[in-house]
Protein backbone atom coordinates (compact mmCIF):
# COMPACT_ATOMS: atom_id res chain seq x y z
CA UNK A 1 0.00 0.00 0.00
CA UNK A 2 1.37 3.31 -0.99
CA UNK A 3 0.39 6.28 1.16
CA UNK A 4 0.52 9.34 -0.40
CA UNK A 5 0.68 12.32 2.72
CA UNK A 6 -0.04 15.94 2.02
CA UNK A 7 -0.55 18.98 4.29
CA UNK A 8 -3.32 21.52 3.10
CA UNK A 9 -3.78 25.18 3.73
CA UNK A 10 0.06 26.13 4.56
CA UNK A 11 0.46 22.99 6.83
CA UNK A 12 4.00 21.15 6.68
CA UNK A 13 3.84 17.56 7.37
CA UNK A 14 6.22 16.55 9.58
CA UNK A 15 8.43 12.81 9.42
CA UNK A 16 7.16 11.94 12.83
CA UNK A 17 3.56 12.83 11.84
CA UNK A 18 3.95 11.08 8.47
CA UNK A 19 5.30 8.08 10.24
CA UNK A 20 2.35 7.81 12.18
CA UNK A 21 0.18 8.44 9.54
CA UNK A 22 1.80 5.26 7.64
CA UNK A 23 2.06 2.99 11.08
CA UNK A 24 -1.81 3.67 11.55
CA UNK A 25 -2.87 2.81 8.32
CA UNK A 26 -0.64 0.14 8.00
CA UNK A 27 -2.97 -1.83 10.67
CA UNK A 28 -5.95 -2.04 7.79
CA UNK A 29 -3.72 -4.09 5.53
CA UNK A 30 -5.25 -7.32 7.38
CA UNK A 31 -8.58 -6.61 5.58
CA UNK A 32 -7.09 -6.48 2.46
CA UNK A 33 -6.11 -8.96 0.29
CA UNK A 34 -2.37 -8.21 -1.90
CA UNK A 35 -2.16 -5.16 -3.77
CA UNK A 36 -6.21 -4.63 -2.84
CA UNK A 37 -5.23 -0.54 -2.05
CA UNK A 38 -2.72 0.47 -4.25
CA UNK A 39 -2.63 4.41 -3.41
CA UNK A 40 -4.16 5.85 -0.40
CA UNK A 41 -4.25 9.67 -0.06
CA UNK A 42 -4.18 11.32 2.95
CA UNK A 43 -4.65 15.09 3.40
CA UNK A 44 -4.38 17.12 6.22
CA UNK A 45 -5.52 20.54 7.57
CA UNK A 46 -5.61 23.40 10.58
CA UNK A 47 -8.31 25.54 10.04
CA UNK A 48 -8.57 27.96 12.99
CA UNK A 49 -7.10 25.00 15.69
CA UNK A 50 -9.24 22.60 14.33
CA UNK A 51 -6.96 19.89 13.01
CA UNK A 52 -8.68 17.85 10.28
CA UNK A 53 -7.49 14.38 8.28
CA UNK A 54 -8.98 13.08 5.23
CA UNK A 55 -8.39 9.37 4.00
CA UNK A 56 -9.31 7.79 0.08
CA UNK A 57 -8.69 4.81 -0.35
CA UNK A 58 -9.78 2.54 -3.08
CA UNK A 59 -10.45 -1.02 -2.42
CA UNK A 60 -11.26 -3.25 -5.25
CA UNK A 61 -14.59 -2.07 -6.69
CA UNK A 62 -15.23 0.63 -3.72
CA UNK A 63 -14.22 4.00 -2.77
CA UNK A 64 -13.29 4.13 0.92
CA UNK A 65 -13.48 7.98 2.50
CA UNK A 66 -13.60 9.12 5.43
CA UNK A 67 -12.72 12.80 7.22
CA UNK A 68 -12.50 13.58 10.73
CA UNK A 69 -11.80 16.94 12.83
CA UNK A 70 -10.24 17.60 16.51
CA UNK A 71 -8.24 20.02 18.44
CA UNK A 72 -5.42 17.46 17.77
CA UNK A 73 -4.14 16.19 14.99
CA UNK A 74 -2.95 12.74 16.25
CA UNK A 75 -6.39 12.24 17.30
CA UNK A 76 -8.17 13.18 14.52
CA UNK A 77 -5.77 10.66 12.31
CA UNK A 78 -6.53 7.68 15.00
CA UNK A 79 -10.76 8.70 14.65
CA UNK A 80 -10.19 8.54 10.87
CA UNK A 81 -8.64 5.31 10.87
CA UNK A 82 -11.08 3.53 13.08
CA UNK A 83 -13.60 5.05 10.79
CA UNK A 84 -11.95 3.10 7.98
CA UNK A 85 -11.77 0.50 10.09
CA UNK A 86 -14.95 0.01 10.45
CA UNK A 87 -15.91 0.71 6.96
CA UNK A 88 -13.52 -2.24 5.79
CA UNK A 89 -15.22 -4.78 8.48
CA UNK A 90 -18.54 -3.74 7.79
CA UNK A 91 -17.84 -3.99 3.91
CA UNK A 92 -15.74 -7.54 4.14
CA UNK A 93 -18.22 -8.82 6.55
CA UNK A 94 -20.81 -7.86 3.93
CA UNK A 95 -18.71 -9.55 1.26
CA UNK A 96 -18.34 -12.97 2.99
CA UNK A 97 -21.93 -13.07 3.75
CA UNK A 98 -23.08 -12.77 0.07
CA UNK A 99 -20.20 -15.04 -1.17
CA UNK A 100 -21.35 -17.85 1.99
CA UNK A 101 -25.09 -17.21 0.62
CA UNK A 102 -23.91 -18.45 -3.16
CA UNK A 103 -22.58 -21.17 -1.67
CA UNK A 104 -24.86 -22.55 0.56
CA UNK A 105 -27.18 -22.52 -2.74
CA UNK A 106 -24.50 -24.09 -4.78
CA UNK A 107 -24.07 -26.51 -2.10
CA UNK A 108 -20.51 -25.98 -1.29
CA UNK A 109 -18.03 -23.77 1.02
CA UNK A 110 -15.20 -22.39 -1.33
CA UNK A 111 -12.36 -20.93 0.84
CA UNK A 112 -12.43 -17.46 -0.70
CA UNK A 113 -15.06 -16.89 1.13
CA UNK A 114 -14.27 -18.15 4.76
CA UNK A 115 -10.90 -15.67 4.08
CA UNK A 116 -13.34 -13.16 3.10
CA UNK A 117 -15.33 -13.69 6.36
CA UNK A 118 -12.36 -13.41 8.81
CA UNK A 119 -11.44 -9.95 7.97
CA UNK A 120 -14.68 -8.97 9.88
CA UNK A 121 -14.27 -7.75 13.65
CA UNK A 122 -16.07 -10.06 16.02
CA UNK A 123 -17.61 -6.94 17.04
CA UNK A 124 -18.49 -6.57 13.37
CA UNK A 125 -20.42 -9.74 13.46
CA UNK A 126 -22.30 -9.16 15.90
CA UNK A 127 -23.61 -6.03 15.14
CA UNK A 128 -25.56 -6.60 11.78
CA UNK A 129 -26.37 -4.03 10.00
CA UNK A 130 -29.77 -4.39 7.47
CA UNK A 131 -29.18 -2.28 3.87
CA UNK A 132 -32.82 -1.68 2.81
CA UNK A 133 -34.08 1.14 0.85
CA UNK A 134 -37.01 2.56 3.05
CA UNK A 135 -38.30 5.17 0.25
CA UNK A 136 -38.24 5.36 -3.32
CA UNK A 137 -38.82 8.50 -5.14
CA UNK A 138 -39.22 9.29 -8.93
CA UNK A 139 -39.25 12.79 -10.57
CA UNK A 140 -38.62 14.30 -14.08
CA UNK A 141 -35.14 16.08 -14.31
CA UNK A 142 -35.79 19.23 -16.42
CA UNK A 143 -32.38 20.76 -17.78
CA UNK A 144 -31.54 23.59 -15.61
CA UNK A 145 -28.01 25.43 -15.04
CA UNK A 146 -25.92 24.89 -11.98
CA UNK A 147 -27.41 27.98 -10.56
CA UNK A 148 -30.74 26.79 -10.63
CA UNK A 149 -30.24 23.94 -9.24
CA UNK A 150 -27.96 25.51 -6.06
CA UNK A 151 -30.57 28.04 -5.65
CA UNK A 152 -33.99 24.96 -5.71
CA UNK A 153 -31.78 22.67 -3.17
CA UNK A 154 -31.69 25.39 -0.79
CA UNK A 155 -35.51 25.95 -1.78
CA UNK A 156 -36.26 22.35 -0.71
CA UNK A 157 -33.96 22.70 2.21
CA UNK A 158 -32.00 19.70 0.97
CA UNK A 159 -28.24 19.19 1.17
CA UNK A 160 -27.80 18.25 -2.07
CA UNK A 161 -30.13 18.15 -5.31
CA UNK A 162 -29.77 15.88 -8.63
CA UNK A 163 -30.18 17.52 -11.68
CA UNK A 164 -30.09 17.43 -15.90
CA UNK A 165 -27.53 20.07 -16.43
CA UNK A 166 -28.72 22.01 -19.21
CA UNK A 167 -25.19 22.84 -20.48
CA UNK A 168 -23.66 18.93 -20.97
CA UNK A 169 -26.99 16.99 -20.94
CA UNK A 170 -25.69 15.05 -18.38
CA UNK A 171 -27.20 13.70 -14.81
CA UNK A 172 -25.20 16.23 -11.95
CA UNK A 173 -25.12 16.91 -8.23
CA UNK A 174 -24.90 19.98 -6.22
CA UNK A 175 -24.27 19.88 -2.71
CA UNK A 176 -23.68 21.70 0.34
CA UNK A 177 -20.52 21.42 1.84
CA UNK A 178 -19.27 21.63 5.56
CA UNK A 179 -18.00 24.96 4.63
CA UNK A 180 -20.83 26.87 3.38
CA UNK A 181 -19.71 26.67 -0.07
CA UNK A 182 -21.30 24.23 -2.77
CA UNK A 183 -19.96 21.45 -5.17
CA UNK A 184 -21.08 19.70 -8.27
CA UNK A 185 -20.56 15.86 -8.97
CA UNK A 186 -20.83 15.39 -12.61
CA UNK A 187 -21.64 11.98 -14.51
CA UNK A 188 -19.00 10.90 -17.13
Amino acid sequence: MKIHVRGDHHLDVTPALKEYVEKKLGRLERYMDTDEAKEVSVTMAVTRDVHSVEVTMPVSHLLLRAEERSPDMYASIDMVVDKLEKQLAKYKHRVGQKVDQRQKVEGSRAKAGQRLARGADHEQEAEEVELAVVRKKEFDMKPMHIDEAILQMDMLGHDFFVFANADTDRTNVVYKRRDGQYGLIEAR
